[in-house]
């Protein structure tokens, strides 16, 4: 079992790394009802990791930092011999050494906090209350005995618990312990329907941990939801709008539908042939439904004009512009399009790969590897740009690393096939997006 979602936490986290964060988002699988169910799900889940984490990890590391007792020598062996006891497993020992040194001192809140942790762990949440409480009554600074009060009080259905959570939060310092409190924070307001607070505290949670896949998934539920929202009233009050037809757009180039993505951008500048980004975004349809097409290519060219007239000129719509050029073989139309780009902004992974193309092209790959290297940077898991600069270093006898380069290229085309193939299989339970819309405008 534990094998099992380790596999599934590691397909995950894969996912969000190869996909980007952002584009996982977008990815709109599951129904808001399943969602609620995940997310109930996902609250019981993130409670033992909760509390794995806070004893393991920090909370006895740190409860003597915490702790405002004068304790003598005698309630501190007692003290260590009860953590050595939870170490190994052995809560049955750990109490007695805690009893123990609350006998010698009454008002040790270290030992109140640590029977409050073993009381947690037995399920005997109103013991554990009890305890916790008598921890911050001599000592209400303890932002942590705090937090794991304010769990015990959300299983015992209180909804002071909720109080102590959202207090807590901000002020616990150890990143594992807040990020642990935030997402139980998160799942609660989530599982209530409050998802502006929910989408509040997982901003600061993106913030804490962007790489943490706990994190990363109740993130994208609540932000599927806020989205469903938005669309349920826009499809109320404005069902044929510029903006509805936009919305259509994006979600059917989302779903890979690339060709009906084009007649509703269409739609959608028709009703208002100003909608700002709109041209950019069918320009940039128009070439990925036919990058080759030289149609395609001219029909692109004239929206990100016309966006750029409107809009204004930007990083994307040069290096879109400099593909077309290598695409037609015009590399001196294509460098200083992504030269543009780059001028713009020099950290766009996009213009610098497109720089080193331009220049692996021109046969320089030592001039291209500098800018190879900063795609690369910029997007570690860009596979064409590992490509690239496998190519260069190929071309200038330097084997080793033509080597290392290409193994990740690879790997990296491995990854993005098998993340296709996940939401292909997650997509075989999804809604279409006519049922979608129709259930949205009703």
């Amino acid at each position: 079992m534990e094998a099992s979602a380790n596999a599934r936490r590691e397909q995950f986290q894969g996912m969000t790394r190869v996909m980007g964060v952002r584009q996982f988002f977008r990815w709109r699988g599951w129904s808001s009802k399943t969602s609620r169910r995940v997310a109930s799900d996902f609250g019981s889940a993130c409670g033992r990791t909760t509390l794995l984490l806070l004893l393991m990890a920090l909370f006895l590391t740190s409860l003597r930092a915490q702790s405002s007792s004068s304790s003598t020598a005698e309630v501190q062996r007692y003290l260590a011999r009860g953590e050595a006891a939870l170490r190994a497993k052995d809560p049955v020992t750990a109490a007695r050494e805690f009893r123990k040194a609350l006998a010698l001192d009454p008002k040790n809140t270290e030992a109140y906090t640590d029977l409050g942790i073993i009381t947690f762990f037995q399920g005997n949440f109103r013991q554990a209350s009890t305890y916790l409480r008598k921890a911050l009554s001599l000592n209400p600074s303890l932002a942590k005995a705090e937090a794991l009060l304010g769990m015990c009080e959300t299983r015992m259905g209180e909804s002071s618990g909720v109080e102590l959570l959202a207090k807590a939060f901000p002020k616990v310092k150890d990143k594992p312990v807040r990020v642990q409190v935030g997402l139980e924070l998160a799942a609660i307001y989530y599982r209530r329907g409050s998802l502006d607070s929910a989408a509040a505290v997982m901003q600061s949670l993106m913030e804490l941990a962007p790489d943490n896949i706990e994190v990363l998934y109740l993130a994208q539920r609540v932000y599927y939801d806020l989205a469903d929202d938005t669309l349920n009233k826009l499809a109320l009050l404005a069902p044929r709008s510029a903006l509805m037809q936009e919305v259509i757009a994006e979600r059917l180039v989302n779903n890979g539908d690339l060709r009906d993505a084009i007649k509703y951008y269409k739609k959608a500048l028709q009703a208002d042939p100003r909608l700002p980004g709109v041209h950019f975004e069918l320009g940039e349809a128009l070439l990925e439904s036919s990058p080759n097409d030289p149609l395609a290519q001219a029909a692109a060219e004239k929206q990100f004009a016309m966006a750029i007239q409107m809009d204004g000129d930007s990083p994307d719509i040069e290096c879109l512009l400099g593909q077309i050029a290598l695409q037609r073989a015009n590399l001196k139309s294509a460098y200083v399009h992504f030269e543009r780009a780059s001028a713009m902004d020099h950290a766009s992974g996009q213009a610098q790969l497109g720089l080193g193309k331009v220049l692996m092209s021109e046969g320089k790959p030592q001039e291209a590897i500098p800018h190879l290297r900063e795609a690369v940077q910029s997007s570690p898991l860009n596979g064409e740009a590992r490509y690239q600069l496998g190519m260069a270093y190929r071309d200038l006898n330097m084997p080793e690393k033509s080597r290392h380069e290409l193994k990740l290229f690879h790997e990296i085309r491995e990854a993005k096939a098998q993340v296709r193939q996940l939401f292909r299989e997650m997509n075989k339970s999804s809604l279409t997006l006519d049922e979608e819309l129709s259930g949205a405008a009703h």
